[in-house]
């Protein structure tokens, strides 16, 4: 399948699968992939507030930070948590004022500066990270990061022996991913450079020595990408038609289970 960038740059991509892991891959990588995020369009690194679909993600993105912050302390009550591809750094503070020891990880600097000023410090690689951690969190993160196995396994290295991972990623088996194809906004290329299924999470983590305990919807997930992929498809934004599909989405994975987006709880195998 073929996939424009629609939020930057306007080029086309490919997506290849990948069946032993049930994924697909963006193809190719561009070796300037950290322009593709030099966009006031990219919303996550930028707080952006101006029009109505902006205001409407940054409520939902407050409403949203209460609910992960309590869906994590469902499994550990507190501790030292690592919010990796922190953003502007919404997380790492939500959980500090909640009484985490609470850090971050963002590559990118303009994102950094931002978490800066809300009182935030966030490291800009993770090889800077020498401690272990009760939590690592990483929300749309995963689908970023080329060296996937590598990742994977310095999570792995940098968890306690009781610790939690927490994985959000798109769903491509999603009724809002079926239904937009090639204009699903959760492709998002070249930014996101894999694309899973539930299966692909399973044998992806399993195959390290991982062990998933539970899995999670992301409900307004489907709206915000409903209501993207409308726009990318007809060229402008219809509320009702996004809000339609969105609605469509979550009920039909009241029966199927496959949500535009879903949370990804693991332990490592043996340590719980």
């Amino acid at each position: 399948m073929k996939v424009i960038d629609h939020s930057v740059s306007g080029e086309t991509f490919a997506l290849e699968y990948d069946d032993h892991y049930k994924l697909y891959r963006t193809t190719p990588i561009p070796e300037n992939l950290g322009s593709y995020y030099q966009s006031e369009a990219y919303i996550s690194h930028t707080d952006g507030n101006k029009g109505l679909f902006e205001k409407l993600y940054q409520w939902v993105k407050h409403y949203t930070l209460q609910r992960k912050i309590h869906l994590v302390e469902q499994y550990v009550p507190q501790g030292k948590l690592l919010d990796i591809g922190a953003g502007t750094g919404d997380f790492v503070r939500t959980a500090k004022q909640r009484g985490w020891y609470a850090t971050g990880v963002e590559p990118e600097a303009k994102a950094r500066d931002r978490a800066g000023e809300k009182g935030v410090f966030l490291y800009e690689s993770q090889e800077q990270l020498t401690e272990k951690y009760d939590v690592i969190t990483l929300w749309h993160v995963l689908e970023h990061i080329p060296q996937l196995k590598e990742q994977i396994i310095f999570l792995k290295n940098h968890l306690e022996k009781e610790g939690l991972l927490v994985i959000a990623v798109p769903n491509y088996l999603s009724r809002d991913a079926q239904h937009y194809g090639s204009y699903w906004a959760a492709y998002d290329v070249p930014r996101h450079l894999w694309h899973f299924s539930q299966e692909s999470i399973r044998l992806l983590f399993e195959e390290k020595g991982f062990e998933l305990i539970g899995v999670k919807p992301m409900l307004f997930d489907a709206f915000y990408v409903s209501l993207l992929s409308e726009k990318y498809k007809s060229g402008k934004m219809n509320f009702i038609k996004g809000f339609y599909h969105g609605l469509l989405s979550n009920l039909s994975a009241l029966r199927t289970g496959e949500y535009s987006s879903l949370i990804y709880l693991l332990k490592v195998k043996g340590k719980r």
